[in-house]
């Protein structure tokens, strides 16, 4: 039965969809079957994957509103062990015509039940807000991977994100755990950079993964050409944090032994 990770912030721009992409990417080239849920109306992870929107005929919309059985609207990527549920605009207005859906909060969740035990991880990339759609990622999930930006308002939102993370907990999910805080977009020529690192362990301690992933021309390329950075480019700094995340995670999950110092590459 597949673990289902959501990630999640409310807060734009702070690498969210990248890591969605590219956590589920390096998963399936470790050769662990996974599907990437795209739950964002913008569709990047679609897109990020190497669909045109325009040749996308169904979607999570159809799934959540109209009923449609997941297995009908999973695509197969060019990355192997890698499917996809895709994402279209339509998404925007699935939480108004939800409105009236009874249990509507456990929606994807149902959608999911149905594919859950073929897939070994199943990665949803939530809505940037606290809305319906990214409630109901949290209540298909059994953990939450939050990115958070090195910038001087990345705390900012995160008590938020951590408040609506524990309401769904008392009230629709409660075996929902965080998997971990994720430090994203690190420059370590940045005193600043540094500093947000430091608090935000000082913090959450054990909450925050050992690997960060650092500021990469390639990283930021990648989605441009509908490809994760693995196979655009595997030996940039970009790929090679993903993988690493990758393990970190199979690791939290007691799914690979690792030594520490193959944790992070520096």
């Amino acid at each position: 039965m597949a673990r289902i990770i959501g990630v999640a912030n409310q807060k734009g721009g702070v690498g969210k969809t990248t890591t969605a992409i590219n956590l589920a990417a390096s998963l399936g080239v470790l050769e662990f079957k996974t599907l990437l849920v795209d739950a964002d109306p913008q569709a990047n992870s679609t897109t990020g994957v190497g669909f045109d929107l325009h040749n996308v005929t169904s979607s999570l919309y159809d799934c959540m509103v109209n009923q449609v059985a997941a297995k009908d609207v999973i695509l197969k990527t060019e990355i192997p062990n890698l499917d996809l549920i895709p994402s279209h605009i339509d998404l925007v207005g699935a939480e108004i015509e939800m409105i009236h859906f009874p249990n509507r909060e456990t929606v994807v969740k149902q959608i999911l039940a149905s594919i859950r035990d073929e897939y070994d991880f199943i990665i949803i990339d939530a809505s940037p807000s606290l809305g319906l759609i990214t409630v109901n990622t949290l209540t298909a999930s059994d953990s939450v991977i939050v990115p958070v930006q090195c910038e001087f308002f990345a705390l900012e939102g995160l008590g938020k994100l951590l408040n609506t993370i524990k309401i769904v907990q008392n009230r629709l999910n409660k075996n929902l755990q965080i998997e971990g805080i994720l430090m994203t977009m690190y420059d370590g020529r940045l005193r600043l950079c540094n500093q947000v690192v430091s608090e935000v362990r000082r913090h959450f301690d054990e909450m925050v993964f050992n690997t960060i992933i650092h500021r990469n021309t390639r990283l930021s390329e990648a989605p441009s050409f509908g490809k994760p950075v693995i196979l655009f480019d595997a030996h940039s700094k970009g790929s090679i944090n993903y993988m690493n995340l990758a393990k970190e995670v199979l690791q939290k999950n007691n799914l690979t032994k690792m030594k520490q110092e193959e944790r992070i590459l520096e």
